[in-house]
């Protein structure tokens, strides 16, 4: 893979309320990575003890029902996530929660990135707006065409 082929590599942490997954976000971010969409870079699970401290947990069968939940993702570290990024997540989520810490490639974005570069042109900024953001500045625009 060279530079070019490279989509922007985002970040989320995920306060899972008491350490229990059900599943369904699991799911979703294994369709994303089979349709291509993402790659997954780094996934990392942490569950927060009450003083505060936080212990990283195997990938493996996190809620307990005997399926490996995250068994595809097994292994997932590029080394660009490293302890004190887990330390600062954890230290966002409540005692008894647990933080996942998913670090992804936008694999989409590449061959568009590649194309452009191609005929001289070049990202020049990028960002992300908070979803926040988004879902207020809809809110807004309904309320004006009502």
């Amino acid at each position: 893979m060279t530079q070019l082929d490279v989509g922007p590599i985002d970040y989320l942490a995920v306060e899972i309320p008491g350490a229990r997954m059900e599943g369904e976000g699991l799911a979703a971010l294994v369709d994303l990575t089979e349709r291509g969409i993402i790659r997954i870079l780094d996934l990392v699970v942490a569950t927060v003890a009450e003083d505060g401290s936080f212990a990283v947990v195997a990938l493996t069968d996190l809620d307990g029902d005997g399926v490996l939940d995250l068994a595809v993702f097994e292994g997932a570290r590029s080394g660009l996530l490293d302890e004190d990024d887990i330390a600062q997540s954890a230290s966002l989520v409540q005692p008894g929660n647990a933080v996942a810490v998913l670090l992804y490639e936008n694999t989409w974005a590449g061959p568009f990135v590649t194309a452009m570069r191609n005929v001289g042109a070049e990202v020049i900024a990028s960002g992300r707006i908070p979803a926040d953001d988004v879902v207020a500045a809809l809110d807004a625009l309904e309320s004006t065409e009502a």
